[in-house]
Parts: structure tokens; C-alpha cells; sequence
């Protein structure tokens, strides 16, 4: 019998996909100026960036990262534990925790990894992890890698989730949630969600990847705006990529917490640590997150003009307060199509398209930032009700 060849498979799964209208494409940005981006010769207004306080191009953070490369070097050489800490991943890592009311904080290359880390290094099999169907894909793969049972309920059901932390009293639980959704912009019901956690003795984990810096006060993030404190959500990932406008990420939590992720979390012990010129310019954006209110100011005003634009126009948007903003199409012919248009109108929005969110629901991920003008977001909403129409 001849053996399934895996590449030949791979090859047949993309042409269906592409029949689909649902193939992803890698397009090469050439040039950045402010909101503007270069592709393909063509000079288009970004609206694709998760760089929401505007901070990546910050001149303090550019040469607060020269500086630091000259002191350091590029890379860090080596893995946390063998040499490849420097003082600055030290002093970003208290920055971090003290941000966020945390005992200790814990540095990662990427969310990915450091989601997958910690619930391998939380969870054993016969553990039970409960997780929203929405939830980001690194959550879901950290709990199947794991061999915990995972059960998952629906989108920001919290009687669902309850149930299910209660289908096992004896087993180990943990809940996993986002704080903000990334493809629907929502807000995870953390309150109700944590009264959960409480009455089921089981720990609950926030992915705040999308509301570190843009929600709550000084941008703590979702669970310091929902005031709930360490004892009640003990595991915090959030990246460093997005609001903050860097890279990677870090878990905070306990000191019992990090500690034990620093012996058990593989895609920390295992993984060469970010660059220390990387946490020399995070220091520098935590700062200014948290001294410039002004950005988020800026920014809630971006989302308040444009979902009262998209009202006026007829359009069709998820219930979203935060930057992300879903422009619901549904077909994904219907959403490649428009995106398409709104790049011909000097717009880039990407569609979304299943797997990425349930079939049905493909979108135009809208994201807005600080550095966006408010006549931008204007431009942008005519262009999509022309489009749409």
C-alpha cells in the first residue's frame, strides 16, 4: 500500500481553499509613513494596524532600541536561562508587573508561545480546561497540547461556561478567556466570568492581548478595568506587539506562578530571549502608555466617529468599543470583493474570511489607531458605503 504523501495533501487542502475564495495571500509591505503603507507601488491608507496608541514609530522608542543595540548587541544570544537575561528584560518585567498589579511578571518571544507555555506547564491530562469558542487559536492549541479535556462554550455565554466548569467538581479547572476578542472586537464578561471561576475553584486566564494599553486605567488593560485584581484572575498574558507597539509578550501573575513557568514552560526555557534593544524600547512605551492618556482619548474618539458614521451610512457593524471594528459582509467572495475595492479607493482593510471567524460571518476587520486622523476615518466611510452599497 502506498503511503499518503503529506506535501501532495497539503497542496490539495490550498486548492480547495482557493476554490473557497478563502486563500490567504503574503504581501509585501515596502514602505511605512505614518498611516500610509506602500504595497505594490501603491500608496494606501492603513486600516489593518493593531499599532493602536501609534507608538511604534515613536521617536523615543526607536532610540531608546538604537541605544540599547549599540550597549547590547541585536540579539540576545542565548535563552533566558543561559545567559541570554540581560538587566533590561529584568527591569521591563518589574515595569510590567507593576503595571498591571502583579507580583511578578514572565517575558516571552511571542503570545503564541507564551499562551501555549503556560497552560502546558498549568495543565495534565484529566485537568479541565473551559474555553469561549471565540477564543484565539494559541489558546486553544496551549490546552489540546496539554491533553486536558477542553470545552468550549458559546461566544460569551457565561451559564454555559458555568455548567461546564461543573461537569468535572474533582478535576483541576481552568477558564481561558481574551479580554478583547480579536476579530469581533467585544469585551469578555470578566466580572460574571471570575464569580465563576470563584464558586468552581477553578483558575481563570485572561489573554489581554487586545485591551493592554487601550483599556482600563493607565491602559492596564480589561481586567483593571473591570477592577479585578490578581487574587481573582491569576494568570495574565498580554503581548507587546500591538498597543505597545514592540514585540512579544509576558505572563503575570504570582511569584509562584512565574516561578514555576520559569522550570516548566518549555517555549520559554527552550526559546533564545527577545532582544534586549526589544524590552529596552517597551520600557519606553509602557511609559508613555501609561503617561499619555491623550492617545486613548484620541482613540475612543476614532471609535465613537466611526460607529456613528457607519450607523448614518447603513452599515453593518459588530458591537465593538474598542479600535477593532468588523465591517459584517458575510459571503467571502462578497468581503474579498470589497476589500479589493476599498484597496482600488487607496484603502487597505483585509477581509477576514473563515477558518478565521464561523462561516457566514466573513468581515473587514477595521482597525483604527492614535495616529489616525479624523479625516481619514471620514475618507473611510464613505469609501465603504460606496463599496457596500
Amino acid at each position: 500500500m502506498r503511503r499518503t504523501d503529506p506535501i501532495a495533501r497539503l497542496a490539495a487542502a490550498q486548492a480547495e481553499r482557493a476554490q473557497a475564495a478563502l486563500l490567504r495571500r503574503l504581501r509585501s509591505v515596502e514602505a511605512i509613513d505614518g498611516t500610509a503603507l506602500v504595497i505594490d507601488g501603491r500608496r494606501l491608507t492603513g486600516f489593518a494596524s493593531n499599532d493602536y496608541l501609534g507608538l511604534a514609530a515613536h521617536p523615543e522608542l526607536i532610540e531608546a532600541l538604537a541605544g540599547a543595540a549599540r550597549q547590547w548587541g541585536v540579539g540576545a544570544g542565548a535563552a533566558h536561562l543561559l545567559g541570554g537575561h540581560r538587566e533590561v528584560h529584568a527591569a521591563l518585567e518589574s515595569d510590567l508587573a507593576q503595571w498591571t498589579g502583579r507580583e511578578r511578571a514572565l517575558l516571552f518571544s511571542t503570545g503564541y508561545l507564551a499562551n501555549l507555555g503556560t497552560l502546558q506547564a498549568l495543565l495534565q491530562p484529566g485537568d479541565l480546561c473551559v474555553q469561549d469558542k471565540l477564543n484565539h487559536a494559541c489558546l486553544l492549541d496551549g490546552a489540546r497540547l496539554s491533553g486536558a479535556t477542553l470545552r468550549r462554550y458559546r461566544h460569551g455565554d457565561v451559564a454555559v461556561a458555568e455548567r461546564q466548569l461543573g461537569s468535572d467538581p474533582a478535576a483541576a479547572a481552568l477558564l481561558a478567556t481574551d479580554g478583547v476578542f480579536s476579530m469581533d472586537g467585544d469585551v469578555a464578561p470578566l466580572p460574571a466570568l471570575a464569580a465563576a471561576c470563584d464558586a468552581h475553584g477553578a483558575v481563570l486566564m485572561v489573554d489581554d492581548a487586545h485591551g493592554i494599553g487601550v483599556l482600563g486605567p493607565d491602559g492596564a488593560g480589561s481586567l483593571a478595568e473591570a477592577g479585578i485584581g490578581q487574587d481573582r484572575a491569576p494568570v495574565l498574558m498580554a503581548t507587546l506587539g500591538k498597543a505597545l507597539g514592540v514585540g512579544g509578550a509576558f505572563v503575570a501573575g504570582s511569584a509562584a506562578l512565574i516561578d514555576g513557568l520559569v522550570q516548566f514552560a518549555r517555549p520559554h526555557v527552550y526559546t533564545t530571549a527577545p532582544p534586549p534593544a526589544l524590552a529596552a524600547a517597551t520600557r519606553v512605551a509602557v511609559r508613555l502608555a501609561r503617561e499619555e492618556g491623550w492617545r486613548r482619548e484620541r482613540l475612543s474618539a476614532h471609535v465613537a466617529h466611526f460607529r456613528e458614521g457607519a450607523a448614518n451610512r447603513g452599515l453593518t457593524l459588530a458591537d465593538s468599543r474598542t479600535p477593532i471594528q468588523p465591517v459584517l459582509v458575510g459571503a467571502s467572495d462578497a468581503a474579498l470583493t470589497a476589500a479589493r475595492a476599498l484597496e482600488t479607493a487607496g484603502f487597505f482593510v483585509p477581509a477576514i474570511r473563515p477558518p478565521t471567524v464561523p462561516a457566514g460571518s466573513a468581515r473587514l476587520r477595521v482597525t483604527l489607531t492614535a495616529a489616525h486622523a479624523a479625516d481619514e476615518v471620514e475618507r473611510l466611510l464613505d469609501a465603504l458605503q460606496a463599496v457596500l452599497r
